[in-house]
């Protein structure tokens, strides 16, 4: 079955676990940090989605070229990286009018994929599905079906694990039209859903576990949505996280990062997101 190895481009310094940061003065490693994830995926003769910034796209265009260029999917991480929720209905359309303007003249073709920064579409932000499929996109990957008492910042606990169309009044019911969504894989174990699908999560889990969440997956007849950023396999940005637990969710386990890859490249088959879409 295939499966999904996502890639969110964005800056090492979008994430809430940093503070005191002045983005316009910090190098941004991208090309740096990106180069290893390119070299891995050749290798492994593997295509696959990245989620690209606007801002990014912006700064590094020859790079959105080369990842183009390699036959990988560009698709959209929005412009800012603003939550959904802080930009509202307006602010949301703009900032994804600006993203979608920029991919478009880098590349020279409109995004058909979309994920949330910080996975920030939930039950209270549900119209921004809308938008996007009024804008013409074709599908979100952006709903991580875990509990909040896990994960803090986002999660749609009961929303299906499979890749469905949600119902504009019930983002955790289907709907037979309207966009697709790929919902990021977990293991449900004992009723609760367990994120496995990269992050933090790929660093602190043994690579056992995550072959299990995979094979779970796959068994269940559901690809795997896995994700990673560029910067959890880089070590040489600077040290502004928060506070010493946000330096640990952030740092812990970057060295083992491409070699977990490495070996979920060899035992699974990833692809683009695209290429799941229905005909």
């Amino acid at each position: 079955m295939l499966n999904a190895l996502t890639i969110d481009l964005e800056f090492w310094w979008c994430s809430e676990l940093l503070s005191n940061i002045e983005p316009d003065k910090e190098n941004d490693f991208l090309e740096e940090m990106t180069g290893p994830f390119l070299d891995l995926l050749e290798k492994s003769g593997t295509k696959t989605t990245f989620f690209v910034l606007g801002q990014v796209a912006e700064k590094h265009p020859d790079l959105v070229k080369r990842i183009q260029a390699a036959g990988h999917e560009i698709a959209s991480h929005g412009y800012s990286h603003t939550m959904i929720g802080k930009l509202g209905r307006r602010g949301f359309r703009s900032d994804l009018e600006k993203s979608m303007a920029v991919l478009k003249s880098i590349t020279g073709e409109r995004p058909v994929g979309y994920r949330a920064p910080s996975f920030s579409l939930n039950k209270g932000t549900a119209w921004a599905l809308e938008t996007l499929e009024d804008m013409g996109f074709k599908y979100d990957s952006s709903i991580f079906p875990v509990s909040r008492r896990i994960v803090s910042l986002y999660g749609v606990p009961d929303a299906p694990l499979t890749p469905y169309r949600p119902a504009k009044d019930d983002i955790t019911k289907t709907a037979k039209c309207g966009i697709m969504e790929f919902p990021l894989n977990v293991y449900r174990l004992l009723g609760v859903n367990l994120p496995v699908a990269g992050g933090f999560y790929l660093r602190v889990l043994p690579l056992g576990l995550l072959k299990k969440g995979i094979r779970k997956a796959n068994g269940e007849g559901r690809p795997a949505i896995m994700y990673v950023h560029p910067w959890e396999a880089f070590r040489d940005t600077p040290k502004r996280e928060s506070s010493l637990g946000a330096r640990f969710r952030r740092r812990y386990g970057m060295d083992s990062v491409l070699g977990k890859l490495e070996a979920l490249l060899k035992s699974f088959e990833f692809g683009r997101i695209r290429e799941m879409l229905p005909e």
